[in-house]
């Protein structure tokens, strides 16, 4: 679990990562490059859980050798079928990492909501649903890996 304090908010405890692939870990399909590393460092601290609708079909491979719980949801209705995913698990214990407009209702009920924009961009959205916005998802994860970072940007 990580546990993270901020002023003016209270404290996070997070249990589980959950993560969109497309345009969030990959480009068209492909891992980018260092999210294989980062997400092997965060799975000895929160429970790693990978939701798409794998358009490339390029998911399970993708992730291989990385300890995580890939979920391939239907094509429709994409939004709602990952804030329900969370809100079984505990939305109260997620950290949600997503770009595309299917991803906004997860990050807004989610713990904490990061928003990444990288080769896909972001959606509008989702970016106002987020709690942090980061320029990828290397940085992104590294916020998890470095808690002060978060305090920094989330403090009151």
């Amino acid at each position: 679990m990580i546990e993270i304090s901020i002023p003016g908010r209270g404290k996070l405890q997070c249990r589980y990562l959950v993560l969109d692939y497309n345009g969030t870990l990959a480009v068209d399909g492909r891992l980018i490059d260092g999210v294989g590393e980062a997400l092997r460092r965060l799975s000895d601290m929160v429970e790693i859980h990978v939701l798409t609708a794998d358009t490339f079909g390029k998911a399970r491979s993708g992730l291989a050798g990385i300890d995580c719980r890939l979920s391939i949801l239907p094509k429709d209705r994409q939004d709602t079928g990952k804030r329900d995913y969370i809100t079984a698990l505990g939305a109260e214990g997620c950290v949600c990492v997503g770009n595309g407009r299917n991803d906004r209702l997860m990050l807004k009920e989610a713990s904490l909501g990061i928003a990444v924009i990288q080769a896909e961009g972001a959606a509008a959205d989702t970016l106002l649903a987020a709690d942090v916005v980061c320029s990828d998802i290397v940085s992104a994860l590294e916020l998890l890996s470095n808690p002060l970072r978060l305090v920094a940007t989330l403090r009151s």
